[in-house]
């Protein structure tokens, strides 16, 4: 395991402290939490970059959008849920 030594602005800091206290972990832990979530929203986006590249952009393009309008929406606790498709209703006659 590595050490890193970050530097930040006190009320940053202190910002940081208070949410992860309240999460009930340790600020170490917090910021484990919250690279982990920001390495898998990069690797999700190269992942769909490379779809789009290979075969259906438009439809790739479209999920990296829905997926920006979550972030959006509900910051990064949406991150961490896996994506689900949204399927098609289909009407009975």
């Amino acid at each position: 395991m590595s050490s890193l030594t970050i530097r930040m602005p006190d009320a940053m800091h202190a910002r940081l402290r208070d949410l992860a206290r309240a999460r009930g972990v340790n600020i170490n832990k917090l910021i484990e939490e919250m690279a982990t979530a920001t390495l898998s929203a990069h690797d999700a986006e190269v992942r769909f970059r490379l779809m789009a590249i290979r075969g259906k952009p438009g439809r790739a393009l479209a999920i990296l959008d829905r997926l920006d309008a979550a972030d959006t929406r509900k910051g990064m606790a949406e991150a961490r849920r896996p994506f689900r498709a949204q399927r098609h209703k289909t009407t009975k006659k």
